[in-house]
């Protein structure tokens, strides 16, 4: 298939693991930072992460530069505009970016002044190329259950002003649904849309929680959801929808390679799988290579391609009539 001509949804895109290489290092060389390196490629090396990458935990390492520019609101919105027109030149058409706001706090930047930032980068990019976005909220489950309550809360009046989601990231411990439960039903009433990252480091579990405590529409990677009966009939039963991001699975070790990566059975099985990048700077990636790859392996075929297109446009937080625009591109 021609996997460049054809549209494409991203629903699963970090904005700190996404940054342009040669901004990233333009910004770190303004914002003083003293890196070691001298070229784009050499930096390149310290924002990457390899194929032998051992862990989750040492993948989420390669944020720690972008995250160190992104303190001002000129840096977010530039690198928030440059990734709606890095991915509109691969064809998507609709895409969901996610970030963790308090990340961003270090440098005196407000709650409203972080969200506003990057809300400003995706307007601007909607504006110019053609494509559609929308932000979803991280909250850090390596941080307090108080900070998340406080995304959710001086979040939710950017709801329907380009705010559309609320996410928990960061590294996976057994029972953090449980953890996290109460800002996540608030969140649920405020009228966010609820995604969570579960299942990605061998929890199978917490794909099963985060479903019945957090109501997740939809589950970041759910690698590890079929090791747990009850989640995977769950996301059978309750059309929950898989954010599948195979090349930073592979990286994490959440899978050994791609052809032992479970997403073609989940597939086959009925289960509702999307294909994203995840991280696009970190994992070297874009979802054309993502595609490329599995076409190249044989894992799966554009009849295939369209079908999870399709489960994107229905699983976005997008509006009625954006969605409706959506569709009309596969046809």
């Amino acid at each position: 298939m021609e996997i460049k001509r054809l549209p494409k949804i991203e629903l699963h895109c970090h904005l700190d693991g996404s940054v342009r290489p040669e901004t990233l290092f333009e910004l770190s060389k303004k914002e003083g930072l003293d890196l070691g390196v001298e070229t784009v490629e050499e930096f390149r090396k310290l924002v990457e992460a390899p194929q032998d990458c051992k862990s989750l935990d040492e993948y989420l390492e390669k944020f720690d530069i972008a995250n160190k520019v992104m303190q001002t609101k000129e840096n977010i919105t530039r690198i928030t505009y440059e990734l709606m027109e890095d991915v509109a030149a691969d064809n998507v058409k609709y895409i969901e970016i996610r970030f963790a706001p308090l990340l961003h706090i270090n440098k005196g930047l407000t709650f409203e002044e972080i969200v506003e930032s990057v809300i400003s980068g995706i307007k601007r990019g909607e504006e110019e190329f053609g494509i559609h976005g929308n932000l979803i909220l991280s909250c850090m489950r390596t941080m307090p259950v108080e900070a998340c309550f406080e995304v959710v809360e001086k979040g939710a009046k950017y709801l329907g002003k380009g705010v559309v989601a609320v996410d928990l990231c960061s590294s996976e411990r057994a029972g953090f649904p449980e953890v996290f439960k109460a800002p996540i039903n608030l969140a649920k009433k405020l009228g966010y849309r609820i995604t969570i990252h579960a299942g990605e480091t061998g929890i199978g579990e917490n794909v099963l929680k985060s479903i019945e405590l957090l109501d997740a529409e939809r589950i970041g990677h759910g690698v590890y959801s079929k090791d747990c009966p009850e989640a995977y009939k769950l996301l059978k039963e309750k059309n929950v929808v898989l954010e599948v991001c195979p090349t930073s699975n592979v990286q994490t070790k959440a899978v050994v390679s791609y052809e032992e990566h479970p997403m073609k059975e989940y597939f086959e099985d009925g289960i509702k799988v999307t294909i994203n990048t995840d991280n696009m700077t970190v994992s070297n990636t874009d979802l054309n290579k993502e595609y490329e790859i599995l076409e190249d392996m044989n894992i799966f075929n554009e009849d295939d391609y369209k079908q999870m297109y399709m489960y994107g446009v229905e699983a976005s937080f997008a509006t009625e009539e954006v969605k409706e625009k959506l569709r009309s591109y596969i046809y």
